[in-house]
């Protein structure tokens, strides 16, 4: 299958087609009892325009949990094929069923997401992400495979073993977190060897602009934002293309809205709030507005890559990430674009809260990106008391004091007394 066949735009208007769209999927969903008095509703047909299916009340993580494992499953038993679950990070694990047209449909998204990064049929690419019960290895390695590259299936194996495959197969891409991509930068650096690589994709968290020069500038390749989970397929819902001005999502497919997470309104274009998401498709559990915690908004406009599919922002945290200190809230994503703002200071740092004495107590760890004095770390706790309103004692570290993950690294350690 060629690039241009996977990136074609099957014919969409954002009014009748979408509400077709919508009550198709709505009728799948009331297959499940339990959907139907989550939602309501009888008959899709009780939903007449966008402002109706608007006012339908929210799926959370937590009906999932409520229904688990197959509650909400609206397909037969006997045509479920697979199931994944979530990693159980905020609570109970997930399962999710997939029938085998929900199987097919992550495959062409996954090879949809990988041709907007630009991978073709010659490519390697070296699959890092866990297989098993998780989405995210299977997936990619589907993508690839049906795009017509070769998959590389390293899995989260030991960074020794990643090495060994990069040397020996020379993949053109390299697939996993950013974590990952940033220790194998490092790696490569300190044995003086330089890839082979034309692009990194990386998702699975949130990583800013700070992060990414760096892991550019270590591998020598523009890396690729991509995004997804396990309740909506698993990664490459949306991705982004060679221009880097926010990821461009399958609305042939899903259904994306933003909200105010606080009262639940929709938001406008623009506008920053909550990743709200509708399948259009999926028949094994699909979702109707599905709250994802996740903070972005829809980018007006068409990219400049031409493409026509929409786009969303990058994501900038997760409503749930808050943490209330002394009275202000803060989200890692503020301070991280902080200290990206700050010269002497590199991309990675820790968030700790303890008590001491009775009393919060707010420490940022952070890397500094080379040499100097302690005028960043001064300067850091100044712009945030300027700025979030909340007086952090900041500790420089050296490059690499803070470790390396190659999964998600963690940023906040709450370790006050509760």
């Amino acid at each position: 299958m060629t690039r241009t066949h996977l990136l074609e735009r099957p014919a969409m208007k954002q009014s009748a087609s979408t509400l077709e769209a919508l009550r198709k999927s709505l009728d799948r969903a009331l297959k499940s009892g339990a959907y139907r008095d989550k939602l309501g509703l009888e008959r899709s047909v009780e939903i007449s325009d966008l402002d109706d299916f608007r006012h339908l009340p929210f799926l959370t993580k937590d009906d999932l949990r409520r229904h688990n494992p197959f509650g909400l499953c609206c397909a037969d038993e006997q045509e479920i094929v697979r199931i994944h679950s979530t990693s159980g990070t905020t609570g109970e694990p997930v399962v999710i069923p997939y029938t085998a047209r929900d199987v097919e449909t992550f495959t062409t998204l996954m090879a949809r997401a990988l041709s907007m990064a630009g991978m073709t049929d010659g490519d390697r690419a070296m699959v890092t992400p866990g297989y098993g019960l998780w989405t995210a290895g299977i997936g990619f390695q589907a993508g690839v495979e049906r795009i017509g590259a070769c998959a590389i299936p390293t899995g989260p194996v030991a960074m020794e073993m990643q090495m060994t495959f990069l040397r020996k197969m020379s993949p053109s891409y390299l697939i996993g977190t950013a974590s990952m991509a940033l220790l194998l930068g490092e790696t490569l650096r300190r044995e003086g060897l330089t890839p082979r690589l034309k692009g990194a994709i990386l998702g699975a968290e949130q990583w800013g602009e700070r992060r990414r020069a760096v892991i550019e500038e270590l591998l020598g390749v523009k890396t690729f934002d991509i995004y997804g989970m396990t309740e909506t397929y698993g990664p490459g819902i949306a991705i982004e293309c060679a221009c880097q001005e926010g990821l461009h999502y399958w609305d042939d497919l899903f259904y994306f809205e933003v909200i105010d997470p606080a009262t639940g309104e929709v938001l406008p274009e623009g506008e920053t709030g909550e990743l709200v998401i509708t399948t259009l498709v999926k028949e094994g559990l699909p979702l109707i507005r599905y709250r994802t915690r996740d903070l972005a908004s829809i980018l007006p406009g068409r990219c400049r890559c031409g493409s026509p599919y929409p786009r969303i922002s990058r994501v900038l945290g997760r409503s749930d990430d808050m943490i209330t200190y002394r009275g202000v809230n803060l989200f890692p994503s503020a301070v991280e674009k902080l200290i990206a703002e700050i010269p002497g200071l590199g991309s990675e740092f820790r968030i700790v809260l303890t008590t001491e004495g009775g009393k919060d107590c707010l420490d940022i760890d952070v890397e500094r990106s080379g040499d100097g004095g302690d005028e960043p770390a001064r300067e850091l706790a100044r712009k945030m008391k300027m700025t979030l309103s909340a007086l952090p004692r900041v500790k420089l570290l050296p490059p690499g004091g803070l470790g390396r993950e190659t999964k998600k690294t963690r940023r906040v350690f709450d370790n006050r007394t509760k």
